[in-house]
């Protein structure tokens, strides 16, 4: 009896099993499995507004009809026939098409949606202007759908194959572009080709469970933010919410005054942005190698050639700036300079460091700064106000608006116009939405990144650190709008001796590879422990054998 109990159970268990197998996954071999209905309530957002800056920052709303579908590999004519019914006939149309599921960014690049597109692409209205928008929000950092925080090579490559295939069925369809405009939006840009329009979302479920960011005060300034993170790209512009009446009306009032605002900035915030491979090395020529090294420890090798100074506004009012330079310059080395506003021993306040820069506040030590640079024919790669864009409060300059902090770049760098042998570097850290803080390519001769081994400070095990070559794809990839040369001007790496000097073998490899990077400059030292809490600093310090192990692994990868 008790094996027969134990066989029947053991056969409604797997009875219940292939039943349930049967319901989810039969339908993938079923044509007509999505027949009954296509239409997606996720992305029925209403339109705000319409900004096109090509020929005005003016605000309009021409009104689109807008429809959301769900489409699979084996959708086919009639379901899709029946969503496009009942199209309002005195509106273009907006359609909003999702791929619905798991792996789709993949199986579209390799073509599998094709034929379904093809459907879609024949049955759309030639009597009326057609906007595509496909897989929206890709780069808001949540996995809500499928599509979403990916990587970017991915999803551009997606999204080309999408492109050309719906405009090969119907040349007259507008293809539209759709980040929610989330900091990192211009990492997912897959190019001017493939792009008629761009449109941005705001109160979309994506974004409001999204926690990477702090939000933004009010609704007028989140707008503001997410025009300026379409700034490279100068395409019509919609803006969509998900919301009632009462939300949209009160946004269209909000982007009114957000559009206005970036047209008074207009001038050196949109300014043109083309992607080109920025000029770089000779052939054959390494990297210009530096080290940050207060102790002198690296500084008497014959492989340095430049050495890094941070400079705060005391050590210019106290001189302490001048002997330091001074005595770089007699050790034969170029300087890189970052100058950091804060610390001011006139007792000005370091929470308005930004605006004190725009107001003039500090140019007496920033006009002394340079004339101490000019006296020398040496190069200086002076690099204000350095990692602006990590949303946190190290610094006083971090977490502020990005259009002050370009002015206050721009209103330093002014002031240093015209001595030769500076050079202008922008200095973010290279994390996600960096190019939100560039301050206009007429104000930069090279980028600046930092490149650290450590992704997060909880992570004590240093063989947890990542790779110095997958780092820089990722930080490299953000930089792409600037078009600029780079000049990483801090990187290190914590740890046992052998681990760092096998790190720093691999880093080699990368940085004779990319012939962008200009210069490398490595931080010799602990990191500032009140910065770390109870947790020690990581200390990047090096010995003289692992430096030049990293420079024999330089020069054979030459």
């Amino acid at each position: 009896m008790k094996l027969k109990r134990v066989l029947l159970i053991a056969g409604l268990i797997l009875t219940a099993t292939l039943v349930i197998y049967f319901m989810r996954f039969s339908s993938l071999f079923k044509p007509d499995s999505y027949s009954k209905d296509v239409l997606n309530a996720a992305f029925a957002e209403q339109l705000v507004g319409y900004i096109n800056r090509a020929d005005s920052f003016g605000v309009s709303n021409p009104g689109l009809h807008h429809i959301s579908i769900q489409l699979h590999p084996n959708t086919t004519d009639a379901p899709l026939a029946a969503a496009l019914k009942g199209l309002a006939e005195d509106k273009d149309l907006l359609l909003t098409v999702v791929a619905g599921q798991e792996g789709a960014l993949g199986m579209v690049a390799d073509g599998e949606f094709d034929d379904a597109l093809r459907s879609l692409c024949g049955l759309l209205p030639s009597t009326k202007r057609v906007y595509l928008r496909w897989d929206p929000d890709m780069e808001v950092p949540v996995q809500r759908y499928s599509w979403q925080y990916q990587s970017p090579a991915d999803y551009i490559k997606a999204f080309r194959h999408v492109a050309k295939t719906c405009r090969n069925a119907k040349p007259s369809v507008q293809i539209m572009w759709s980040p929610a405009g989330y900091p990192g939006t211009e990492e997912y840009w897959p190019g001017d080709d493939v792009v008629d329009a761009i449109g941005i979302s705001i109160n979309g479920q994506s974004e409001l469970s999204a926690t990477a960011f702090p939000k933004d005060p009010n609704r007028r300034t989140e707008l503001r933010r997410k025009l300026i993170r379409t700034r490279f790209m100068n395409k019509p512009v919609w803006v969509l919410a998900s919301g009632g009446d009462s939300l949209v009306n009160g946004l269209q009032v909000d982007l009114k005054a957000a559009s206005k605002e970036n047209q008074g900035d207009s001038a050196w915030l949109f300014q043109k942005y083309v992607i080109n491979q920025p000029k770089g090395r000779p052939a054959n020529a390494l990297p210009l190698l530096g080290v940050y090294d207060p102790r002198q420890a690296l500084t008497g090798s014959k492989d340095v050639r430049v050495e890094h100074l941070f400079v705060d506004l005391v050590n210019i009012q106290t001189g302490s700036f001048e002997r330091d330079f001074d005595a770089v310059v007699r050790r034969g080395h170029q300087v890189i300079v970052s100058v950091e506003p804060w610390r001011d021993g006139k007792a000005r306040k370091d929470s308005a460091v930004l605006q004190n820069t725009v107001l003039g506040v500090y140019d007496e030590e920033f006009k002394s700064l340079f004339r101490t640079i000019s006296r020398t024919n040496v190069p200086v790669y002076v690099r204000f106000a350095h990692e602006m864009e990590i949303p946190i409060h190290r610094y006083s300059w971090q977490s502020q608006d990005p259009v002050l902090y370009i002015k206050a770049f721009r209103h330093f760098m002014e002031l240093g116009k015209g001595i030769e042998n500076v050079k202008k570097v922008w200095g973010p850290a290279g994390d996600r939405g960096s190019m939100e803080w560039y301050p206009g390519g007429d104000v930069v001769d090279f980028v600046s990144i930092a490149i650290y081994g450590l992704p997060d400070k909880n992570i004590t095990d240093p063989a947890r650190q990542e790779s110095f070559q997958r780092i820089f794809d990722r930080k490299a990839w953000r930089m792409r709008f600037a078009s600029k040369p780079i000049f990483i001007t801090e990187f290190g790496v914590k740890g046992p001796e052998d681990f760092q000097a096998e790190w720093l073998e691999q880093a080699a490899v990368t940085l004779t590879a990319h012939r962008e990077v200009v210069g490398a400059c490595y931080f010799n030292l602990a990191d500032n422990p009140k910065v770390w809490g109870d947790i020690p600093a990581p200390d990047w310090g090096i010995s003289k054998s692992t430096f030049n192990r990293f420079v024999r692994a330089l020069e054979s990868g030459r």
